[in-house]
Formats: structure tokens, C-alpha cells, sequence
């Protein structure tokens, strides 16, 4: 169990970085991204362990996995201005 909360961790590690060159511009600090990326695999690793139980190491990664990407997704920002209407426009 150890191992696979080691190996969610580094993929959620691996997901951030990703990330973070990949929408860079879209989105925080990077402390910020890894440290989310990081609890998201760790939390996803934990629900997919609890709700399957042990013996089931794949789909604890898969669910880390998920849960990270999940919670990196909600740190981005749009792309372009939101153009906004003033109320007397």
C-alpha cells in the first residue's frame, strides 16, 4: 500500500508538470499546481482504494489519476478576456 500511495503521489507529481508546461499561461503559481496534483492523486488513490478494497493496485493508479487531472482542470483559467456588458451598454 505504501508503494502505491508512492506511486499515485509521483503521478500526480508527473500530471502537474504537465500540466504546468502545457497551460502555463492558464493557470497559477506552480507550487500551487503541484501541491494539487499531488493531493488529487493521493485523495483519488485513497476513495478508488477505500470503495474496491486491497488487492486492487491498477484501479487505485487509474482512480489517482483521474481525481488529479480532475482537480488540476479546476485550476485553469480562460483562455481570453471575458468581454462583460456594462449594465448601461
Amino acid at each position: 500500500m505504501i508503494l502505491e500511495a508512492l506511486g499515485s503521489a509521483v503521478l500526480g507529481l508527473i500530471l502537474a508538470w504537465a500540466a504546468s508546461r502545457r497551460f502555463a499561461h492558464r493557470l497559477p503559481a506552480r507550487p500551487l499546481v503541484y501541491s494539487t496534483g499531488v493531493a488529487g492523486a493521493l485523495f483519488g488513490d485513497f476513495v478508488t482504494h477505500s470503495a474496491l478494497g486491497p488487492g486492487t493496485a491498477l484501479p487505485s493508479i487509474l482512480g489517482a489519476v483521474v481525481i488529479a487531472v480532475a482537480s488540476l482542470s479546476l485550476l485553469l483559467r480562460p483562455a481570453g478576456r471575458l468581454r462583460r456588458r456594462s449594465a448601461t451598454a
